[in-house]
């Protein structure tokens, strides 16, 4: 490689960062965060056709927690909503239940 060269650019990971939650029966499943000020109704999630609700958002580096509400029910994701469930990605909050956590990294 010349002087004149650069090498090349690192490839950037897709745009966004993904959130998905498995609620076949589900009429409705939304995102509630640290990075919506905890609004219920602020990020709708989309249902695919194998029964599990998805959406990506663009966000800044940091750590976030979140929920899904599912039908109006706050959980940490159905079916791990205690630590003893083994669900590695949660925290208890004041409120005495579980959140989920995700680490973004430039």
């Amino acid at each position: 490689m010349s002087t004149t060269e650069r090498p090349p650019e690192p490839r950037m990971k897709p745009a966004g960062v993904p959130f998905s939650c498995s609620a076949p029966h589900a009429g409705s499943v939304h995102l509630a965060g640290t990075f919506n000020d905890w609004d219920p109704n602020a990020t709708p999630l989309t249902r695919r056709a194998d029964g599990t609700w998805a959406v990506s958002l663009d966000l800044p580096p940091g750590r976030y927690e979140y929920k899904f509400v599912v039908d109006g029910r706050w959980c940490c994701d159905p079916g791990c909503e205690e630590p003893a469930g083994g669900c590695p990605k949660c925290v208890r909050n004041g409120f005495g239940t579980m959140n989920r956590v995700v680490e973004v990294t430039a």
